[in-house]
């Protein structure tokens, strides 16, 4: 069962937070068991067809369940990332090509005001 934790993206701006991978104990998941391979995505809602794929990285210290989350400005910008609420999760694929999500949520876009 995946971990759910809930997000806040502002529009038009570029997006990075740091997370540990956690089992539903609590436990940490080690990142360095490779290949592991990290994908995420953004959606308006489960049964859009369109996504957008968050860059998931994991930290140097993988062995701390670290990873990261990342979007550009030009991902996130007005009309390519509608502003509201919309969902979210990470997976994780191990080298015997086992896919498990180890978090979700909801990842609320707040709008952007100023334009360049």
């Amino acid at each position: 069962m995946a971990i759910a934790q809930n997000i806040e993206i502002d529009q038009d701006s570029d997006y990075s937070k740091t997370f540990i991978a956690k089992d539903d104990t609590g436990t940490v998941i080690d990142l360095t068991t490779a290949p592991s391979t990290l994908a995420a995505q953004i959606r308006k809602s489960y049964a859009t067809t369109t996504a957008t794929d968050f860059t998931a990285t994991a930290t140097s210290a993988v062995t701390t369940g670290e990873f990261t989350l990342a979007l550009t400005d030009v991902q996130t910008a007005t009309g390519t990332l509608e502003r509201g609420r919309h969902v979210y999760d990470v997976t994780i694929t191990d080298g015997s090509g086992d896919i498990t999500r180890i978090q979700e949520g909801i990842a609320t876009v707040s709008p952007s005001v100023t334009r360049t």
